[in-house]
């Protein structure tokens, strides 16, 4: 049995995948925040991605985060106010670099938080950013997403790039500059773009935000995006899931007003 490349040398009985989440765990909510963050955990710990990108992580929710899940390193984007993370399987991925990207005219201190790491011994460029918020914000948001792109198209040719996290993303503004680069996927498009598992933020289905309408949207707020290396492709999204579906017994509350993404590759030998 091939051995997990990283600071672990126990056999790994899942040679052939690689697992990546993507979820903003709503940490500016104040109501049942620990009881929520440990759903979070419990949800990490018991689906065991090899990576994890997070947003709206706040200084209370990261030290939790790292008391909870201790088979991870936590590498954040920011200290003040809230900031995305990353997670790393310690017994799976080798850390190489961090750099934050800074948006300079976001108003709600939003970034672009990139790491350079080896997962089972193939590299990858991670980057994870919650673009800036609300409808009124579109010009910001796509000038933060043409930044997070062109971040990926110039990433190095022997990298696979994954760029995911809450983008706050609606089509028409994908599609007012110019759609998607090319030769990168959206991962929940190239696995076979499943209906019920499209809408990340549904109010319809998840109650932990007060409505004070008769409708309740539902968008797909949050996505992942992959750019393969060249000249061959190491890995391949085959599924696409959505995690924190279930209440917590605890408080009757989910622990996020977002699903979470979680997304598996097979690894090509």
């Amino acid at each position: 049995m091939a051995m997990c490349t990283g600071h672990n040398t126990d056999e790994d009985t899942e040679v052939n995948l690689i697992r990546i989440m993507s979820w903003n765990i709503d940490g500016l909510d104040q109501n049942n925040k620990q009881l929520r963050v440990e759903g979070v955990c419990n949800e990490i710990n018991r689906k065991t991605p090899h990576v994890v990108l997070l947003q709206e992580v706040v200084m209370e929710i990261q030290q939790v985060l790292e008391e909870k899940c201790p088979s991870y390193s936590l590498y954040s984007g920011g200290i003040n106010n809230y900031y995305t993370a990353i997670l790393l399987r310690r017994d799976c991925t080798i850390f190489e670099a961090k750099t934050i990207t800074a948006f300079p005219s976001s108003v709600m201190f939003r970034n672009l938080l990139s790491i350079k790491c080896t997962v089972k011994g193939i590299k990858f460029d991670l980057l994870t950013s919650h673009l800036e918020s609300t409808r009124p914000a579109t010009r910001e948001r796509k000038r933060q997403l043409k930044t997070a792109f062109e971040n990926v198209k110039q990433a190095d040719a022997n990298r696979t790039v994954i760029f995911g996290g809450d983008l706050n993303l609606r089509d028409k503004e994908l599609d007012e500059i110019r759609g998607i680069p090319n030769d990168v996927y959206d991962v929940w498009e190239v696995t076979g773009k499943r209906p019920e598992v499209k809408f990340t933020w549904d109010m319809e289905r998840n109650d932990n935000l007060e409505w004070g309408f008769e409708q309740k949207p539902k968008c797909r707020f949050d996505r992942m995006y992959i750019r393969h290396c060249r000249p061959n492709a190491k890995v391949k999204p085959i599924h696409f899931e959505l995690v924190g579906l279930e209440r917590l017994s605890s408080c009757q509350r989910f622990p996020s007003d977002h699903w979470g993404l979680l997304v598996h590759f097979n690894v090509l030998l």
